[in-house]
C-alpha cells in the first residue's frame, strides 16, 4: 500500500522531466516515424522503471518542499535535454562525415526524404546515417544513456542548481571531439577527392582542349563508390566504438 500517493506521483513525474528531457532529444526515439503517444509512453515506462532505483533520492526532496515544484521540473528539464543532446550531437556528426563523403566522390544527386527526419538529404549520407544509428541501438546505446542519467543523480540531485556554464562547456567539448572523430572517419575520403581533383587539374593543363573535367566525373563517381564499398564497415565499427568515450566524457 502506497502511504503518500500525491508524493509517489510527484517523484515519478520528477523523474519524467528527466528522463523524458533526455529522449526528447534522443537519436532514433524521437524519430518523425515513431508516433508522439509511444515516445510518451516509452518515456513513462522507463520512468516507472527507474523511479524505485532513485527513490530514497528523490521523495526526500519532493516531499520536503511543494512550493519549489516549478523550478524543479524546469530544472530537471533541462539536465535531461542536455544529456540527450550529448547523443544528439554525437549521431548528427554521422550525418556531416556523410555529406562531407558525398562531396569528395562527386555523388550530387537531389536530397530524397530521409529515413530517419523530415528533412532531405543525399542517397548516401541517408544510407551512413541509418546504419550507424541502427548500429548503436544494436550494441543497447540508449543503456548508456540512462545509465549516465542514473548517475547524473549522484552529480546533479534533485533541487540543485542547474548550472548552464557547465553544461555549456560540457556540449561545447562534445562539439569538439565529435568534429575531430568525424573528420577521421572522412579524412580518406577528403584525401582522395583532393588528390583526384588535383591530378586531374594538372591533365587538364596539359590537355587544354580536352573537356576532362566532364569525362573525369563518372570516374571520380566510381571510384568514391568503390571506396565506400570497402570502408563503410570499418567506418561504422569506429564510430560505434567512439560512442560510449564520446558521451561519458562529456
Amino acid at each position: 500500500m502506497i502511504d503518500d500517493p500525491q508524493g509517489t506521483v510527484l517523484a515519478l513525474f520528477v523523474v519524467l522531466c528527466r528522463v523524458g528531457g533526455c529522449m526528447m532529444v534522443l537519436p532514433g526515439f524521437t524519430s518523425a516515424r515513431i508516433p508522439m503517444m509511444i515516445r510518451m509512453l516509452t518515456a513513462v515506462a522507463v520512468s516507472m522503471a527507474l523511479l524505485p532505483l532513485l527513490w530514497d533520492t528523490i521523495y526526500p526532496r519532493v516531499s520536503a518542499d511543494r512550493v519549489t515544484f516549478i523550478f524543479l521540473i524546469a530544472n530537471e528539464l533541462a539536465i535531461g535535454i542536455m544529456y540527450g543532446m550529448l547523443a544528439r550531437f554525437f549521431t548528427l556528426g554521422l550525418q556531416f562525415t556523410g555529406t562531407v563523403i558525398t562531396m569528395m566522390i562527386g555523388f550530387n544527386s537531389p536530397p530524397a526524404p530521409d529515413i530517419v527526419e523530415d528533412t532531405p538529404e543525399n542517397q548516401v549520407t541517408n544510407m551512413i546515417s541509418f546504419a550507424g544509428l541502427m548500429v548503436l541501438f544494436a550494441l543497447d546505446f540508449h543503456h548508456i544513456v540512462f545509465r549516465a542519467v542514473i548517475d547524473s543523480y549522484s552529480s546533479m540531485p534533485p533541487g540543485a542548481l542547474f548550472s548552464s556554464q557547465k553544461s555549456l562547456i560540457t556540449l561545447t567539448d562534445t562539439l569538439d571531439q565529435t568534429m575531430h572523430i568525424m573528420l577521421r572517419l572522412a579524412s580518406p575520403f577528403i584525401l582522395y577527392g583532393l588528390m583526384f581533383n588535383v591530378s586531374i587539374g594538372l591533365i587538364n593543363k596539359l590537355a587544354p582542349q580536352i573537356p576532362i573535367y566532364f569525362i573525369s566525373t563518372p570516374y571520380l563517381l566510381m571510384g568514391g563508390l568503390f571506396m565506400l564499398y570497402l570502408s563503410v564497415a570499418a567506418l561504422l565499427r569506429l564510430f560505434a566504438a567512439a560512442f560510449p568515450g564520446v558521451f561519458i566524457g562529456g
